[in-house]
């Protein structure tokens, strides 16, 4: 009797994170979070299980939800893209506890990243950062990111700059209508990261005074302060790129304008000229048409006429 081939079952993928212990308090940090992560996050905490779903949503707006034992939060940073020339928004997700504090993001913050391994190599650092309780952490990580966002003003800064000087200056004013856009979609997509994070961050310091042993108001803020000032900016940015754009609609109508007005010019003083070989040309008697000088005759009509009419257009400012 021929039995049937055993079917190998597929192995279950282990969750990917990272931890760091100090103490009595644990990070915990998960990039690029999947299902088995946050299975995994379901099976050892207590953590509401649309929360979860959240952090793998990618629509989810910047919030504070706050529990008995925990907080979730979430929050979107900016990143700039390359390839597409816009700043998108980065989510990340984070559970904070008494004695945990736990972040899921796609790995592509810099300053979040670089924190964490900062932490798993350097002692000195996770006494630091881990001393004062999960809300200090958590306010360290959000300060660095919020940190991040003022370099990436900065170069949109730049580029209005450099735009507004090519425009003036007349350089490359065909192709200025594509960075004012490029610069416009990209100041309306970062006004719409920072906005509904400006009350996630204003709000964040009363909910998270239980998890910290010091007062950390003064620190809170300072950050809102930082975050004003990005919006601040962006503000700005966005009136100069309105202003810089209704300059480039005149500069642009004023040019058109100049061409057409040489253009008629010439066609006001090539018409004369016109009827005038017009003339000359047709097959009937004329003075001086038998003379060997009726071309220098015909040139000098011409002449008389193109210089009239030069003075007088220099006479009424037209030229």
């Amino acid at each position: 009797m021929m039995t049937a081939p055993k079917v190998k079952e597929k192995t279950r993928q282990e969750p990917h994170l990272e931890a760091i212990t100090w103490s009595d308090l644990t990070w915990i940090n998960i990039e690029q979070p999947t299902e088995q992560e946050t299975e995994y996050l379901a099976q050892h905490y207590p953590f509401h299980p649309l929360d979860l779903d959240d952090c793998l949503s990618r629509i989810q707006r910047p919030k504070i939800d706050e529990y008995k034992g925990y907080l979730f939060l979430v929050f979107h940073f900016p990143v700039f893209d390359k390839e597409v020339r816009v700043t998108t928004s980065s989510q990340v997700s984070a559970f904070i506890g008494e004695k945990y504090l736990i972040t899921l993001h796609k790995g592509d913050l810099k300053p979040l990243v670089k924190l964490f391994r900062e932490c798993q190599i350097d002692e000195g650092s996770r006494e630091f950062y881990f001393s004062q309780g999960s809300g200090h952490l958590l306010y360290r990580i959000v300060d660095r990111l919020v940190d991040y966002c003022l370099p990436i003003v900065n170069k949109i800064g730049e580029s209005i700059e450099h735009t507004e000087d090519n425009i003036f200056a007349g350089r490359g004013l065909p192709g200025a209508i594509e960075d004012i856009s490029v610069l416009r979609r990209d100041v309306i997509s970062f006004r719409r990261i920072i906005w509904p994070m400006r009350a996630v961050i204003g709000s964040l310091e009363p909910r998270i005074r239980r998890f910290t042993r010091v007062d950390m108001s003064v620190y809170f803020g300072d950050m809102v302060d930082h975050v004003d000032r990005i919006w601040d900016a962006l503000d700005e940015y966005k009136e100069v790129i309105e202003g810089l754009n209704d300059t480039y609609d005149s500069l642009a109508s004023n040019r058109t304008n100049e061409v057409m007005r040489m253009l008629t010019v010439i066609a006001t003083i090539m018409l004369p000229i016109t009827v005038v070989a017009t003339v000359y040309g047709m097959n009937i008697p004329l003075p001086l048409q038998e003379s060997k000088f009726s071309f220098l005759f015909v040139f000098l009509i011409m002449l008389v006429i193109i210089g009239g009419m030069l003075y007088f257009f220099r006479r009424q400012r037209w030229i």
